[in-house]
């Protein structure tokens, strides 16, 4: 009986991170932080390697050149949250650290793209959830 609540615990602990970490994947509007509108549409997902990329899919513009640029890139789950990855922006053509954050009340990711690894120096992007 012992063996059947450890394993029922196990089990129900394993439920509890895969429900967590499924939690970053799927499709994300991006905002433009200058004009606060809708910029494009990145979708992000677990890869073969148990890392977590992003890829812009779409954009909300006319400028369609940037669709199937790889965002965000090798983010690993660790503690409720995506880190140690890098964060691309194409519009200054520069790759960032980053650390991404789940809000559960919002429904939406803070995204936090900084030039130091412990993230002091940079600025939080809110990517709202598109599903």
């Amino acid at each position: 009986m012992k063996k059947f609540f450890i394993t029922l615990a196990l089990l129900f602990a394993g439920i509890i991170t895969l429900s967590a970490q499924s939690q970053f994947e799927g499709k994300w509007t991006t905002i433009d932080d200058k004009s606060g509108k809708p910029a494009g549409l990145v979708e992000i997902y677990k890869d073969a390697d148990g890392l977590y990329y992003g890829k812009l899919v779409g954009t909300f513009g006319p400028d369609k050149s940037k669709v199937g640029t790889m965002i965000v890139r090798g983010m690993k789950y660790e503690n409720g949250e995506l880190k140690g990855g890098k964060i691309y922006d194409p519009e200054a053509d520069k790759l960032y650290y980053c650390t991404i954050k789940y809000n559960a009340d919002k429904k939406q990711l803070d995204l936090r793209g900084s030039l130091d690894k412990r993230g002091l120096l940079g600025r939080t992007q809110t990517w709202i959830d598109k599903q």
